[in-house]
């Protein structure tokens, strides 16, 4: 089950989604030097919008595209914290895609092989700038987002492109928040 897949918090301290039982968990593998970083903000005004209702956005740091999260945890949640005001959980930074992902992206792309929203724009982009896009059903870029329900089943996965205020992400949320 997702819950239980052992994780530690970007401080290092153990944890697990099962800490958010009964809650439901927006999970996004972030990056500091992406051209979608300025999504914190977005991410972190629909964490105070609504928290108090039961979501959570879960960042996962990743190093994994085009080397646009470089640095240690430590800068990593000065960065997120200087820069975005980021309040929402941070975990240690992970690797999201290709053989040695970590166990919680193999069982987030398991249970949801295909994101909703502009995947196939955003993969044209990136062919576009030279970059081999992973193939389906892999992340394909940095924030990506899964919603975790409150029973801990995905229930859906969102393209790097979708913006955290995007009507059917902020839709999806509210459905899940309303069960």
């Amino acid at each position: 089950m997702i819950q239980q897949i052992p994780l530690k918090t970007i401080k290092g301290a153990d944890a697990s989604l099962a800490d958010y039982a009964g809650k439901v968990v927006l999970v996004v593998n972030v990056a500091s030097q992406c051209g979608l970083t300025p999504q914190y903000e977005g991410l972190e005004k629909l964490y105070r919008d609504y928290r108090d209702k039961g979501l959570v956005v879960a960042g996962f740091p990743a190093n994994d595209f085009g080397a646009q999260e470089p640095g240690s945890n430590e800068e990593i949640a000065t960065f997120c914290t200087t820069h975005f005001g980021v309040d929402f959980p941070m975990f240690e930074k992970i690797v999201v895609a290709g053989p040695e992902k970590h166990p919680l992206y193999a069982a987030l792309i398991g249970a949801q092989p295909n994101a909703r929203g502009e995947g196939t724009q955003f993969r044209e982009k990136l062919v576009g700038y030279g970059i081999t896009p992973n193939p389906e059903p892999e992340v394909l870029w940095n924030f990506e987002k899964f919603l975790i329900a409150k029973d801990g089943s995905v229930a859906a996965r969102f393209a790097p492109s979708t913006a955290p205020d995007d009507a059917g992400l902020v839709a999806a949320i509210e459905a899940e928040l309303a069960k």
